[in-house]
């Protein structure tokens, strides 16, 4: 099966995907080699890999290329924030296209207006209804293979009240979307509400320290009746307090030597991208470039 295909096999058990966060090739590469089934490639984890908070700065060429790199560093199906899809209807046609040639196996798209913030800050603003649900059409319509899933995304929660962003979810599983996101819920009973007042399709819940939606442990979030969970924060987070270890050390004391034990090998670093393979590939082929000349 394809990445897409098999994305569609797991949204259909009754059990929670669970889709860590990543930013570039090699961060997917880690998700894989955990052993999770899926990774979610995070605009704003993108954002800050690019040194630019997440409010809108990053283009859709720019996340275009960045989704076509993750994609071809692993197997598992790959699920990408497409973000407002960069503009209206029209713009969003070609945001849809254009993931969908990289080989992304979903993204979802917001209501928010152009352009966005990250979820869980404030000062956040969404185009109408009538609007969104305009421009999800564009979305479904434009893919050309039924196995690409279109998640809709409300952010309606902290502009208009828990009420709207229900009401509009709702709106999404009409249109047909495949899945639907109703994201920076308040508190753990907004949490439970959700699944039973938003149903008919596979509802995500984005899991992360320090947003405004309190952190479930995943057999929670399962029993509530969600089906993906993103975990966008935690593999940046974590190499930002790794690097500033290492490079605080190194400052101090002219030498990283005192933290050598707690850092990946020469040998496994070149491993996780998968060099072994590349040097096959090299000694197969050119090896005979070289007995020719």
């Amino acid at each position: 099966m394809t990445p897409r295909q098999v994305l569609k096999q797991l949204l259909k058990r009754d059990k929670l995907l669970v889709a860590p966060g990543c930013f570039d090739g090699l961060s997917a590469r880690l998700v894989e080699e955990a052993g999770f089934e899926a990774a979610y490639l995070s605009g704003g984890a993108v954002a800050r890999s690019m040194g630019i908070p997440d409010i809108g700065l990053v283009t859709m060429s720019e996340t275009i290329e960045r989704a076509a790199q993750v994609v071809s560093a692993v197997n598992i199906p790959v699920i990408a924030d497409a973000d407002t899809g960069y503009g209206n209807a029209v713009n969003l046609v070609r945001t849809v296209r254009e993931y969908e040639r990289t080989g992304v196996a979903a993204i979802h798209i917001e209501d928010q207006i152009t352009p966005k913030r990250c979820g869980h800050l404030d000062g956040k603003e969404v185009i109408s209804l009538a609007e969104m649900e305009n421009k999800l059409q564009a979305a479904l319509a434009a893919r050309s293979d039924p196995d690409f899933c279109i998640i809709a995304r409300t952010d309606a929660r902290g502009v208009h009240g828990f009420d709207d962003a229900i009401n509009r979810a709702r709106a999404f599983v009409k249109l047909g979307v495949d899945a639907v996101f109703v994201e920076a819920p308040q508190s753990e009973s907004e949490l439970e509400e959700i699944p039973r007042r938003a149903t008919g399709v596979p509802l995500l819940v984005n899991v992360f320290k320090g947003g405004k939606t309190p952190m479930l442990p995943v057999d929670r979030l399962q029993k509530m009746g969600y089906r993906i969970a993103i975990y966008p924060s935690e593999t940046q987070r974590a190499g930002i307090h790794a690097m500033r270890q290492v490079l605080g050390l190194l400052k101090r004391e002219g030498t990283t030597e005192a933290m050598d034990a707690m850092l990946t090998t020469f040998k496994e670093r070149d491993k996780v991208v998968g060099l072994d393979d590349w040097q096959k590939i090299e000694k197969q082929y050119m090896a005979v470039e070289d007995e020719k000349s």
